[in-house]
């Protein structure tokens, strides 16, 4: 069996559509034009190892330099710093409120990580092309805004690891006097 060489490139791509689903670990990513796809895992917090797969699938397609890169994920602990990064280098990203995103609910669904990238891939498709109705868009704080919200989070969070440690104490005492 011998492989079969692209003779010409494919030339009627007209946009590149990135879809990530973040863990702590890895990422997964399913980078494509519309008809042609590719499912990758990028070590988590790899910029550049995600803008390499963009390049490797552009060399592979033949997509030029100057066509446009979308790309989305669900908002979730990440924050914004991911969205900015991407906006910095020249990726239109989009932010996804994840309880926006449209399953069927009679079916029974299968819950993996491939299926949840492909799932936004094809969203983000749709979304660009002009279908507003597919998902809601997250407001992305400033920076500032965002560091804001952090130190609220921060005291919400010591408040409750301080009533847990008094609730442990309390119950530490009423053991000692049994």
């Amino acid at each position: 069996m011998s492989a079969t060489l692209q003779e010409a490139c494919y030339e009627n791509t007209t946009a590149v559509y990135m879809a990530l689903e973040l863990s702590n670990k890895q990422w997964k990513v399913l980078i494509g034009d519309g008809h042609h796809h590719r499912h990758k895992a990028v070590v988590a917090g790899d910029i550049s190892g995600l803008l390499e797969q963009i390049a490797l699938f552009r060399a592979k397609w033949c997509v030029p330099s100057e066509a446009p890169v979308y790309s989305c994920y669900e908002a979730g602990r990440d924050g914004f710093w991911l969205h900015r990064c991407l906006l910095s280098h020249g990726v239109k990203n989009v932010v996804v409120d994840s309880s926006s995103i449209k399953v069927d609910q009679r079916a029974r669904r299968m819950k993996t990580d491939r299926l949840d990238v492909k799932s936004l891939y094809g969203q983000l498709i749709r979304y660009v092309k002009g279908d507003d109705d597919v998902w809601r868009v997250v407001h992305v704080p400033s920076v500032e805004h965002e560091d804001r919200r952090r130190l609220y989070r921060e005291r919400e969070r010591l408040i409750s690891e301080q009533g847990q440690h008094t609730n442990r104490i309390g119950s530490d005492q009423d053991t000692c006097k049994k």
